[in-house]
């Protein structure tokens, strides 16, 4: 997998708008990279 070796700029939403995760103090930084994501499968029809 090809590398830029460049720093990326994170979004996340936040009461109706996006901002940069990297302005939020480390504790909500912290609390950002502890989520954890779920992909839900879906059923077939029924």
């Amino acid at each position: 997998m090809p590398k830029c070796n460049q720093k990326t700029e994170v979004y996340s939403r936040v009461c109706g708008y996006f901002r940069l995760v990297n302005q939020w103090n480390k504790g909500k930084q912290q609390e950002f990279n502890d989520r954890k994501n779920y992909q839900i499968k879906k059923r077939g029809a029924a």
